[in-house]
């Protein structure tokens, strides 16, 4: 289930919630009991363990066209 970031607009605190997609923009209120709360934008950090892929062919270069015929 995703979880989402909301921020109280009465205290100021932040916090999360477990909530299903369909529920996510739904009415949250805070620990402290207040109804006054906005849904945060939420940030993805996406990392992986392959490199990225090299480009094949060609070789090296330089100049302005990549070639290497500019010298």
């Amino acid at each position: 289930m995703p979880r989402y970031d909301y921020r109280c607009r009465s205290c100021g605190s932040t916090f999360e919630l477990n909530r299903s997609m369909a529920e996510a923009n739904a009415p949250a209120t805070c620990p402290s009991g207040h109804d006054d709360t906005v849904k945060l934008l939420s940030t993805v950090a996406v990392t992986g363990g392959a490199a990225a892929p090299r480009p094949s062919g060609g070789g090296g270069g330089g100049g302005c066209c990549g070639g290497g015929c500019c010298g």
